[in-house]
């Protein structure tokens, strides 16, 4: 049987469902998902290997979203997405058929034009707009750039993804797995551990505390049924600590739980979870801290 393999990365600008598109592919939850813009701030590996009718690997990278930096952080966010363009075989162009193209879309579409790699059209949240509706919207962005393909999904509902895999897959060269068939995600159990923290501060505060807040696993230690994980939350301002940790630590509680629930599902153990809230000004400025965010240290690359 023909096999098919390649590197495949996820563009677009924030919020268009890029880490639910990637999570519904791989079939697992290995990028954290919110409401709020700029969820994403690293790149994330996915590997989806397919025995079917046409066999294959893909390995997807998904990328923060494009927009104009304001801070060190946003820089080096920036930084991995024209770094995911380097080396691929394939583009997936995210957009939401739901939103009106905008600046955004453009300064994706800006990048793509430069790799000069085929790059599929991908209409997200097709669930909410009409078939009629449909139409325009593609026909702009074909008059914009000559895709490989256009198709139509939507990444929550999982309409259309086998029709996606299957298409990334043709236009695949042939070629060995690069990964084991069972394997899905190179990021490290501390990585993913953190994020899983990171999301439920978002889902759990407002405003602009998602943003200046990350967390840092200092501990993690397996024991027998038991896996004991202490991680800091860091924030910028001493009343963001005041927010986080909520009145009479209501807020702290909330996440904690939040956290040691998916933690235990996640990790299939009961998880005892120590978290404590940090102020570490500008960090989002700090290149020496960020580098302690970079999965790719944590994993000893």
């Amino acid at each position: 049987m023909v096999f098919h393999s390649g590197f495949v990365s996820i563009l677009g600008r924030a919020n268009v469902g890029k880490s639910t598109l990637l999570n519904a592919l791989i079939g697992s939850k290995i990028a954290i998902v919110t409401e709020k813009p700029q969820t994403t701030r690293t790149a994330i590996q996915g590997v989806v290997t397919v025995n079917g009718k046409r066999a294959g690997q893909i390995v997807f990278l998904d990328t923060p979203g494009v927009q104009k930096p304001r801070t060190q952080l946003d820089k080096l966010m920036m930084e991995q997405v024209r770094g995911a363009l380097q080396d691929r075989d394939l583009l997936l162009m995210l957009v939401d058929a739901s939103s009106p193209y905008g600046p955004g879309d453009e300064s994706v579409l800006d990048l793509v034009k430069k790799a000069g790699v085929p790059c599929f059209l991908v209409l997200n949240k097709v669930d909410l707009v009409s078939r009629a509706a449909l139409l325009p919207i593609i026909e702009q962005y074909r008059h914009k750039h000559d895709f490989a393909e256009v198709i139509p999904v939507s990444a929550l509902k999982r309409v259309n993804l086998d029709r996606l895999t299957d298409q990334i897959l043709a236009h695949l060269p042939e070629g060995p797995p690069y990964f084991p068939p069972d394997y899905i995600t190179e990021q490290p159990v501390r990585f993913l551990v953190g994020e899983i923290i990171r999301e439920k501060i978002i889902l759990a505060t407002r405003e602009e505390l998602p943003y200046s807040t990350t967390a840092l696993v200092e501990k993690f230690e397996e024991q027998n049924n038991l896996i004991r994980i202490a991680a800091n939350i860091f924030v910028e301002r001493e009343g963001q600590k005041g927010i986080l940790i909520g009145v009479r630590g209501q807020m702290m509680k909330r996440i904690g739980t939040l956290a040691r629930q998916e933690l235990e599902a996640f990790l299939g153990k009961k998880v005892f979870l120590e978290l404590r809230v940090r102020v570490r000004e500008k960090w989002r400025d700090d290149p020496r801290f960020l580098q302690l965010l970079d999965w790719r240290k944590m994993a000893g690359h």
